[in-house]
């Protein structure tokens, strides 16, 4: 029997080009699904995979400015997804970090999840954003807070909707767990690694590449470099790009954004790749050591999971992890680095990336959806 497949993501905008974005595009070349997001951009953009397909979206596509971030209509996300009208098909793939995983399903479609992460502003951002919005403060703060809490309300009950999750890490496996009380199956997300020139012979500087907005802790990395002294490549952009600008002494290179094959060239020869974010995968560790280039990382969140610590791994490790996100922290990481270089084997290095080659991560969601249809099948028969 062909089974009929929509895949819903949240936003498809060219600035949306995250890991999530990676798995929506991985899962197309595999499945024959129609496409469905809360708005579309890409679909007109040349550039994109996407270019002229046909897009399901809802009525925020058409609400001001909502091409520049969605997110600003928080409120409303919720209700946006639940418009999705998706009664024609056999099995519903949701990639969700946020909304998608709340589409309305009957009892006989199967919906499955990949979850990047439980929607980390009404849950452990909750906090940091409310420090960070001008609405997280005063009398507006107050209605932000009744509408966070709203939305956790519904991100609960929304999870109900889901017959079986996959989590991107066991990191996220075990926050869905705690926010939903719902197993999650771990398959980690398709690393582009063969995109990646492996180099062996390294060069004297340390790099990192990343958007730059406050989550990133790119500024603590260089004030942790202003403080070492040591050469530091810094590439990306974002809202925190003059500030980076204004900060960084003469041994740090702030290169902005830079095209593919000049991230590929810096990442490849340098010395080690510095990530200070905690994310819950984190796919820029990975890329970096399919470079052969080890990683300087705060030890937290996906990279527990994908950078093995030299001092505990000798010439297995990949690289070494900080406790903490602060510049102190950073700055007793990259000395024990230098210490323990001379240990690092740029070849195991490439090898444990490939274990998160985009052919795993076929394999083993595939062979996920055909388990869950089959078990899905049998319990409604």
């Amino acid at each position: 029997m062909t089974l009929n497949y929509a895949l819903v993501h949240e936003w498809l905008t060219p600035k949306a080009t995250g890991g999530s974005e990676l798995v929506v595009q991985e899962i197309l070349k595999h499945i024959d699904a129609d496409l469905y997001a809360l708005i579309d951009f890409e679909s007109v953009n040349p550039s994109s995979y996407l270019y002229q397909r046909s897009i399901g979206t809802t009525f925020l596509q058409h609400f001001p400015f909502a091409r520049s971030g969605v997110q600003k209509y928080l409120p409303f996300l919720p209700l946006a997804i639940e418009q999705l009208d998706l009664r024609a098909y056999d099995v519903v793939l949701s990639s969700s970090h946020a909304v998608a995983k709340g589409v309305l399903t009957a009892p006989h479609q199967l919906h499955v999840c990949y979850c990047h992460a439980p929607m980390r502003y009404a849950w452990d951002l909750t906090f940091d954003y409310l420090d960070s919005s001008k609405l997280g403060h005063g009398a507006p703060g107050v209605l932000t807070r009744y509408l966070l809490h709203r939305l956790r309300q519904w991100d609960v009950l929304s999870a109900n909707r889901v017959d079986y999750f996959i989590a991107n890490s066991k990191n996220t496996a075990r926050r869905i767990w705690r926010y939903y009380r719902r197993p999650a199956e771990v398959i980690y997300p398709p690393v582009a690694v063969d995109r990646f020139p492996f180099q062996s012979q390294k060069e004297d500087f340390y790099v990192t590449v990343s958007r730059l907005v406050s989550y990133k802790k790119i500024s603590l990395i260089v004030q942790a470099f202003n403080q070492l002294g040591l050469p530091l490549v810094v590439i990306g952009s974002g809202p925190e790009l003059s500030q980076i600008q204004q900060i960084a002494k003469p041994n740090v290179q702030v290169l902005g954004w830079q095209p593919d094959e000049v991230v590929e060239r810096y990442m490849s020869r340098a010395k080690a790749f510095v990530y200070a974010a905690y994310e819950d995968f984190g796919i820029a560790p990975v890329e970096a050591q399919a470079c052969g280039t080890p990683v300087i990382a705060y030890g937290a969140g996906g990279t527990l999971e994908t950078v093995r610590d030299l001092r505990h791994h000798d010439r297995q490790g990949t690289g070494i992890l900080f406790p903490r996100q602060t510049e102190d922290a950073i700055v007793e990481a990259v000395n024990v680095f230098e210490q323990h270089q001379k240990n690092v084997e740029p070849e195991i290095l490439r090898d444990h990336a490939l274990l998160f080659h985009p052919t795993i991560f076929q394999q083993r969601y595939l062979s996920f959806l055909e388990h869950a249809h089959q078990e899905f099948q049998i319990r409604n028969s």
